[in-house]
């Protein structure tokens, strides 16, 4: 049930974002154990001045390729599990669709079942069917 917003400058083609969305769900079936349908990614893209980020903190350099993940899990990952997701995410990307690993930020929070209504609204992970 993770949901992922996936930042970015403006002017990757279609493909380049499939890759990136794909490589990136991949790492969250393998390393997570999300299930294959379970994927809810919404992708901006920016203009320069809107993605504000430091070039070389705690890490870098970081180029205009900069993406930033920000994703939302309701199952508590260990931190083992956490530095594994980390580090296949960077594996992935790099081959496709390219992006070098400085050029990736991840952040992982985590929440209740009851935080989470998946549609008609209601709170399916509490409620009865």
């Amino acid at each position: 049930m993770p949901v992922t917003r996936i930042s970015l400058l403006r002017g990757k083609s279609p493909e380049y974002l499939k890759a990136l969305s794909d490589n990136f769900h991949r790492a969250m079936v393998e390393v997570f154990d999300v299930p294959e349908a379970d994927r809810f990614q919404v992708i901006h893209q920016l203009e320069p001045g809107e993605l504000v980020f430091d070039r070389n903190y705690f890490g870098g350099p970081r180029s205009d390729d900069f993406v930033f993940f920000d994703v939302t899990i309701g199952k508590p990952r260990s931190a083992e599990v956490k530095k594994e997701f980390y580090r296949r995410i960077v594996a992935l990307l790099a081959d496709a669709p390219g992006v070098r690993p400085e050029d990736v930020m991840v952040v992982v929070t985590t929440t209740q079942r009851e935080d989470w209504s998946f549609s008609n609204g209601r709170a399916q992970m509490t409620e009865p069917a």
